[in-house]
């Protein structure tokens, strides 16, 4: 099966609101990638969330509705990508089912996510098939819209050559199928967090794109500096501080004055610090103020998603008929 057409596949986690480094590492690439006007698939993985979230459902209930929230409030478009959740299209789960029954245990077992997801959340039990089975579930996600590119960091390129794998063994048990995807690279510049770490919600040192203006005050005034800068006059190492981190990314015509006045010992940590309260102020109030306006409109938001259902679920019914016919297993099924 040949397809011309670019169709991306991409989802995320409703695991709470978005913060600072979601916006640089994945929700511009989506800007960029619909702006392009690529054929794209957005996806609110609900199902994955529940793989370590199945005690508190209606948790990723909830989270469902905030990170759509923080899609549109970036700017993601019902008009230029498909938005639905992944629970909403059943075929999903069909076809994980007929990729789980051929896909070698081994292969699931060294996914660098399941060893790695069980060190980082050690209060949750994963010791459960559904864990065990995320990345076949992640293949389904891809393989099912026929996607053409899914965009990856590098960490990421493991995850995307299993689904290759998974779509070559079903493709030699039954006839070409299921298209091979390729990796969209796509920068993910670390962002760092209040403490000097990797922006996580983890590790609860986030700058949230909903936060109001006095928490980021707040939270910029706790940033982690240059440790062996204790006074002003001292001089200083911009490359160990996260301000002048921050500095970097949003305000790069600023940067090079404020690293050399720091260098010199002419500049102080507060001074930074209250300078760079009005950079974030302009980054993340447009996004707060959209916010705010959906967070007012509870039947918009039920309507893109179900609209975004209606079309995602056309797709993923035309791949199951085929994989069906391949198989020679079912012509029709009845489903809702």
């Amino acid at each position: 099966m040949v397809e011309n057409e670019k169709v991306i596949l991409s989802g995320m986690r409703p695991t709470g609101r978005l913060h600072l480094g979601h916006f640089e590492g994945a929700l511009k690439n989506y800007l960029q990638l619909q702006a392009e006007g690529v054929l794209c698939y957005f996806m609110i993985a609900d199902f994955h969330a529940l793989s370590s979230e199945y005690k508190t459902p209606e948790v990723v209930k909830e989270n469902t509705r905030e990170l759509l929230l923080d899609w549109l409030a970036v700017g993601i478009s019902e008009e230029h990508a498909v938005i639905f959740v992944q629970s909403d299209v059943l075929e999903h789960f069909e076809l994980f089912t007929v990729l789980s029954m051929i896909t070698p245990l081994a292969w699931a077992e060294r996914c660098p996510t399941y060893k790695e997801q069980q060190q980082e959340l050690p209060d949750r039990d994963l010791a459960t098939y559904g864990f065990l089975g995320y990345p076949i579930l992640q293949a389904a996600d891809i393989l099912l819209y026929r996607a053409t590119h899914v965009p990856v960091g590098q960490d990421q390129l493991p995850h995307l050559e299993m689904t290759r794998e998974i779509a070559r063994r079903f493709n030699h048990f039954y006839g070409p199928v299921l298209s091979e995807p390729q990796s969209l690279l796509t920068a993910s510049p670390k962002v760092p967090g209040i403490d000097g770490r990797k922006m996580s919600k983890s590790y609860g040192n986030t700058i949230m794109l909903s936060d109001p203006d006095q928490a980021i005050e707040r939270k910029i005034m706790q940033m982690y500096t240059d440790p062996q800068k204790m006074r002003a006059s001292t001089p200083g190492n911009p490359d160990n501080c996260v301000v002048l981190a921050l500095y970097r990314m949003y305000a790069p015509e600023e940067i090079s004055g404020i690293e050399s006045e720091c260098r010199a010992g002419g500049r102080g940590c507060v001074d930074c610090k209250r300078g760079l309260i009005p950079v974030l102020h302009k980054v993340i109030q447009p996004i707060r103020n959209e916010r705010e306006h959906w967070a007012e409109r509870p039947e918009e938001l039920e309507e893109i998603l179900k609209s975004g259902a209606i079309i995602a679920r056309e797709r993923a019914r035309g791949t199951m008929q085929m994989v069906r016919k391949a198989m020679q297993w079912r012509n029709e099924i009845n489903s809702k």
